[in-house]
């Protein structure tokens, strides 16, 4: 299938059209014409290969959502027409441990992620949402629910299962208290998230001046990480701490903060960290974590938990070719919603 979508083509990540075919229809395939795209952080993070060399040109995108055209004669799941949506991965071995326990992106042979990795059949580079078409693997499709605005929902499938995850996995429930650290992309789902778990929210920022929007979200208020007299005073004030600070940065003054078997989990640096002071860690024992995305049954579950309570993030639409001034604008930090690409606005034929 002739497709277009936005690629880099080297690494400094100015993204220009890009003209390319998707794969022929396999038996257990869903064609899919993309509607809304996403554009996360680690995108920006990608091309401009601050993970290692890439596999040039690449078209990245990895939080999708479109509509069903056609479907291979194995797929049972969806059919033309449906709403659907495509996340962080397309394919895993679908045969160890983790698979077999709904956690595909631990799969002992290596998940295969939506954009720069060699596809488990042809070794051909997938190729992300940046695009008007895509052709996935039924087992890594979701459908959307009803309930939820398809122009809000792309998120979900990154920064909404990320912050999910880690949620449900230590535990967050009606009570617990919970930071988080930042209030971009990831922090306002977390926020979201969290709220609707029944927990007491708490924005960590270098100032106040988020204080209004995080209350916006359903948060407490902003707790002021260079007041070293607020942090002092907020020693063990939290069960649980998302950290989704997505470069460099020290921990030491956000550990203390932490409850007895309290833990602060990375979920958006990964590389390397300020030099930890392990006091906090051994005398309160707390905990540092990392968490990744979800696994597929677990990202249709935070899909339909959006729909439950109606959860969409906070969004930015803009046009395809306006997504090198979203990267510039990631660059910067200063952005506390998510781009979405309307990708109505990308014609095959351009």
């Amino acid at each position: 299938m002739k497709t277009i979508g936005y690629a880099a083509k080297s690494s400094d990540a100015h993204m220009v059209p890009y003209h390319f075919e998707r794969r022929n229809l396999r038996d257990n395939d869903v064609s899919i014409e993309i509607l809304y795209s996403g554009v996360c952080h680690s995108d920006l993070h990608t091309v401009n290969g601050d993970w290692g060399d890439q596999p040039y040109p690449l078209v990245p995108g990895h939080e999708i959502v479109g509509k069903v055209i056609d479907v291979g004669s194995d797929v049972s799941k969806y059919k033309v027409g449906d709403h659907v949506a495509v996340g962080c991965m397309v394919d895993s071995c679908q045969t160890c441990d983790q698979c077999e326990n709904h956690e595909e992106q631990f799969c002992r042979n290596g998940m295969t992620p939506t954009y720069g990795a060699p596809d488990r059949q042809t070794g051909e580079i997938t190729q992300g949402g940046y695009s008007k078409h895509i052709v996935a693997r039924e087992e890594f499709v979701m459908r959307v629910p009803e309930s939820l605005d398809m122009a809000r929902t792309a998120p979900i499938l990154c920064a909404g299962i990320t912050t999910y995850t880690p949620l449900k996995k230590f535990g967050v429930k009606q009570g617990s208290r919970v930071g988080v650290i930042g209030l971009g992309g990831l922090g306002h789902m977390a926020v979201k998230l969290a709220v609707a778990m029944g927990a007491e929210v708490t924005v960590l920022s270098r100032s106040a001046k988020k204080e209004q929007e995080a209350k916006n979200l359903g948060a407490t208020g902003v707790l002021v990480s260079d007041d070293k007299e607020a942090m002092d005073a907020s020693a063990n004030a939290f069960d649980v701490i998302i950290d989704t600070v997505p470069v460099k940065h020290d921990l030491n003054p956000y550990t203390p903060l932490l409850d007895i078997d309290g833990t602060l989990v990375i979920v958006g640096q990964i590389g390397p960290m300020e030099e930890p002071i392990t006091a906090p860690l051994v005398l309160g024992r707390r905990r540092v974590a990392g968490s990744l995305i979800g696994g597929i049954k677990e990202t249709q579950e935070v899909l339909d938990f959006c729909a439950e309570h109606d959860i969409h993030p906070e969004c930015k639409m803009i046009n395809a070719d306006e997504v090198n001034d979203a990267f510039a604008h990631l660059e910067k930090g200063d952005v506390a919603h998510r781009f979405v690409i309307d990708m109505s606005s990308l014609s095959v034929d351009a």
